[in-house]
């Protein structure tokens, strides 16, 4: 059954080279029920609200097993939040999830998948190092991506809390073949 490894936020803002100076990409997990509303994750920050936050970019899902591939290609271990995400989640296909497609996470909340993360340099620079240099159309080419998610119900989850597909629109794209279209 799919289900929620960890709900993370923003842990500090580090210092970055692009435009706004600062980067909250450091997110770490929340021990304990975490608040979900509509602008996302209680305790987030987005450091660029041009690019992230909002109602339809308000929390970002990223798939244990998307995560697990990257950690053997870059020969370490990527703990939950590496990527930025808020939802690290186990058993479900992001990058095949389709557009419109809600799922309810516990009891409670229930989120509505919008769009691909695109990934940017601030995401390279946080990669680092060599490979850091053409992380973002290697991230890209791999097409695991991870969704950004609107809130359509709020309340709280927590690790551990199962994650069902309510509905799935029938032929409307999936993450990968919107971010690819």
């Amino acid at each position: 059954m799919p289900h929620l490894v960890a709900v993370c936020a923003v842990h500090t803002l580090h210092p970055d080279a692009g435009s706004v100076g600062v980067t909250a990409i450091d997110k770490r997990p929340i021990e304990g029920a975490v608040r979900v509303g509509k602008l996302g994750v209680r305790a987030d920050v987005q450091a660029s609200r041009k690019h992230h936050g909002g109602p339809d970019k308000a929390v970002y899902a990223y798939a244990h097993e998307d995560a697990a591939f990257w950690e053997g290609e870059l020969g370490r271990e990527l703990p939950s939040g590496w990527f930025g995400e808020n939802l690290r989640v186990e058993g479900l296909d992001v990058n095949g999830a389709r557009i419109g497609e809600v799922w309810r996470i516990g009891d409670t909340v229930e989120v509505e998948v919008t769009m691909p993360r695109t990934p940017c340099a601030t995401f390279a620079r946080w990669v680092g190092g060599a490979a850091g240099r053409g992380w973002v159309k290697r991230f890209s080419d791999e097409g695991r991506l991870g969704a950004y998610l609107r809130v359509r119900r709020a309340g709280e989850v927590r690790a551990g809390d199962a994650i069902e597909v309510v509905s799935s629109p029938e032929g409307a794209q999936t993450v990968l073949e919107m971010y690819r279209g």
